[in-house]
């Protein structure tokens, strides 16, 4: 027997030096294209269309302020500068701004240009700020409405990988910060990646060390004693490191979601840890010898601790359903971990228990007192009142059910941006001042014989231009019209009335030669190769998910009413529609992964307790904190995203940890000759207080979220603390009421 349990912990040794090799593998990743929802037909729409032209989102944006106006010659002279050493940039093809921008104007000579800022004459700064903001083209595009920003547009190599991203945003912001302007931004899916990668790796190692200060102090009010304090500590931080260990091993990126997998490891490692350490206690207080009581804690506490490990890891399980990468590959590792943590305490920390004693464990104090008397208490209530347990338990749900018709999916991009970071301001400033970020693309299929190019299809497409330039979320529009329009204006001395398609098909066709001859035209990335396709390109504000989506049905009803089918069709596309659907696809998913856990979840209590009535006891306890999680998200108005989504599961996945354990106990005093009552006051005095103590643990464990700068991150830290406080309420109040009334 001693050699067995040395060579258990000798070899969980060994794993444990395994483990660190294999955590230093780790790697963290985030791109916008894993929340991209798997299978989608939008999807597989927008990858077709980036293969005509280029992906929406490929772009990086500078913006420099100066609060007396840009029209200073100095400030000019930098941000000319600025571009002009921009294009050496790793992994920048292009950059853009006012002052390197020229205008084409049509002389009696030819077709010439003439700059957009007249930098060297700042007599023509007057002119030439009045006509640049009143120009559609640039206004919210490279300059703002104030006159007070100015924007150097970077187009980046396609899809940038992590490395590359942050070597990209260490190069801008050297650049940037060598100008020293009073206040500048930077926007971009390169700059998202970068920092979200390194919030990612922030909340990891802050969430493992606070999570972990709060459970060491936890143990010591529970054990008080330094060798129990320090079995309970290290078989925790053993099921941690062996958890990561493992996920280095099978090359498992890391996501934004990975804060989570600290705090989980830890409050669930430590809920399976205090089961077996106070069972096995118990069992050597009646003076059962250390083997015996083994034994018996690994018969009886084994056996719950393993069936409440299996059903939260289903409730993980459970994201399977999702279509969205990181929330699926959250869900496999999440169930992993809890199965690591399992067998980490049944092989480990069983194995160092059997060598001490009771007293070099724990000792007797009030605390034990004070715990059989709360639960003393709470036994009487189940027993004087159920009908007040019953009906208040009624009210609950009908005021969830308001909550519940209350919540949204019109989630913001901003509202998942780390708190208080300067990413977050800088998104917020470009919203404000700019177009934002979200690109929105509208396809263009010319039908029939007819061409992108042609003067028919351009007068659709500048059908549409114009009815998107008037909405006023849309900030910034463009397409192939632009360039015909400009050289219309050419045409007519740059008016600004002149801005506008050629009228007559002739006026179409000296145009089109002359944009022909244009250098560097960009027409290419406007039209496709074979001149069948185009693109309007936008950006819209952050006005939420759902409101996007009725906006854009507004769009395509205003566009199947006003423009000619037979000679081009137009569909919406972009990297934020894809985006946006995860909050549909979230929403759908949840509801089958959780009907499949509840499922799951019933044919395991059938089997282990063969009585369909316990079956029903044993579900309505847990779904009551699914209910007011979902009323929770209604009344606090907290935006339903993939981040938010996977509460449910979590919520589900623990609570039902408890009902097991109440259940199992009351089952085994049953099994002894004890009848129903007696069954439950036995269980109430014997597992209610490793029920408590769990679900402290898992509400402050949870609650360390809030010291975290992701805003999906502390939500559901607050949403699954407070969850599972009323889970436990709901265990010990309801679960004695049904019993009594169903068996």
């Amino acid at each position: 027997m001693k050699q067995l349990r040395t060579t258990s912990i000798g070899l969980f040794f060994l794993l444990a030096i395994a483990s660190v090799y294999f955590i230093l593998q780790l790697k963290f990743t985030f791109d916008f294209e894993q929340f991209f929802p798997i299978g989608d037909p939008d999807l597989e729409f927008f990858k077709e269309f980036i293969e005509d032209f280029e992906t929406d989102d490929n772009f990086m944006l500078i913006a420099a302020q100066r609060e007396n106006g840009v029209f200073e010659q100095s400030f000019l002279e930098d941000i000319h500068d600025l571009t002009l050493k921009a294009r050496q940039l790793p992994y920048i093809t292009e950059s853009q701004s006012l002052t390197k921008l020229a205008l084409p104007l049509k002389t009696p000579f030819g077709l010439t240009t003439v700059p957009a800022i007249h930098m060297d004459k700042p007599s023509k700064y007057k002119k030439d700020s009045l006509k640049l903001i009143k120009d559609p083209r640039f206004v919210n595009n490279l300059i703002s409405e104030d006159g007070k920003a100015l924007v150097v547009a970077l187009k980046t190599e396609g899809r940038l990988t992590l490395e590359q991203a942050d070597t990209l945003m260490l190069a801008i912001k050297q650049l940037v910060d060598s100008y020293h302007f009073e206040e500048s931004h930077i926007l971009g899916t390169a700059y998202f990646q970068s920092e979200l990668v390194k919030m990612s790796k922030r909340e990891v190692l802050v969430s493992a060390i606070i999570s972990g200060i709060l459970v060491a102090f936890i143990l010591f009010l529970i054990f008080r004693r330094p060798i129990g304090i320090l079995i309970a500590g290290v078989s925790i931080g053993l099921g941690m490191l062996l958890f990561m260990g493992l996920l280095g091993a099978l090359g498992r990126e890391l996501s934004v979601m990975s804060a989570l997998y600290p705090v989980l490891m830890i409050i669930v490692g430590t809920s399976d840890v205090v089961h077996i350490m106070s069972k096995y206690i118990d069992e050597l207080r009646k003076g059962l010898p250390r083997k015996e009581a083994i034994t018996i804690t690994i018969k009886e506490i084994g056996l719950a601790t393993l069936l409440t490990s299996i059903t939260t890891a289903i409730g993980f399980a459970s994201l399977l359903s999702s279509r969205i990468g990181p929330i699926k590959d959250f869900g496999i590792n999440a169930a992993v971990g809890v199965i690591v943590a399992y067998v980490t305490v049944i092989f480990f920390t069983t194995a160092l228990l059997s060598f001490y004693k009771k007293e070099q464990l724990t000792y007797l104090t009030e605390q034990q007192n004070f715990w059989e008397k709360l639960l003393e208490w709470t036994y009487q209530i189940t027993v004087l009142h159920p009908k007040r347990i019953f009906l208040s338990s009624l009210i609950l749900l009908v005021f969830c059910g308001w909550g519940i018709s209350k919540i949204t999916t019109n989630y913001h991009l901003g509202s998942t941006l780390p708190i208080g970071a300067p990413i977050t301001e800088d998104f917020i400033f470009f919203e404000e001042t700019f177009a934002g970020f979200r690109p929105m693309e509208v396809a263009v299929f010319a039908q029939g014989d007819h061409r992108a190019q042609d003067y028919a299809v351009l007068k659709e497409i500048d059908k549409v231009e114009q009815h998107l330039q008037q909405i006023p979320t849309i900030k910034s529009v463009n397409s192939i019209t632009s360039i015909y329009k400009s050289i219309n204006q050419a045409s007519n001395s740059n008016k600004a009335s002149a801005y506008v398609l050629p009228k007559t098909d002739r006026q179409f066709k000296k145009a089109k030669k002359l944009v022909s001859r244009l250098p560097n035209n960009n027409t290419n990335i406007l039209v496709s190769k074979d001149g069948s396709k185009a693109r309007i390109t936008t950006r819209v504000l952050d006005i939420g998910a759902d409101s996007v989506q009725q906006l854009g049905m507004q769009i395509d009803n205003w566009i199947a009413a006003n423009t000619d089918p037979t000679i081009a069709t137009f569909k919406r596309t972009g990297t934020s529609i894809i985006l946006d659907k995860n909050a549909l696809y979230a929403r759908n998913s949840l509801l089958e992964g959780l009907a499949f856990a509840v499922l799951i979840v019933s044919l395991l209590m059938a089997f282990l307790f063969k009585n369909w009535r316990m079956v029903f006891i044993s579900l309505v306890p847990n779904i009551l904190p699914l209910i007011i999680a979902g009323a929770l998200l209604g009344f606090l108005g907290i935006e339903l995203e993939a981040g938010v989504s996977i509460l449910f599961a979590i919520v589900f996945g623990i609570a039902v940890d408890d009902t097991i354990h109440f259940l199992s106990k009351f089952k085994l005093a049953q099994n002894k000759g004890y009848d129903v009552e007696q069954s439950i006051h036995i269980t109430f005095l014997e597992t209610g207080k490793a029920i408590c103590l769990t679900s402290v643990i898992l509400f402050f464990g949870f609650l360390v979220m809030l010291f975290s700068i992701n805003p999906a991150s502390v939500t559901v830290g607050l949403m699954i603390s407070v969850t599972l406080f009323t889970a436990l309420i709901s265990d010990l109040l309801i679960i004695p009421v049904l019993i009594r009334w169903m068996l």
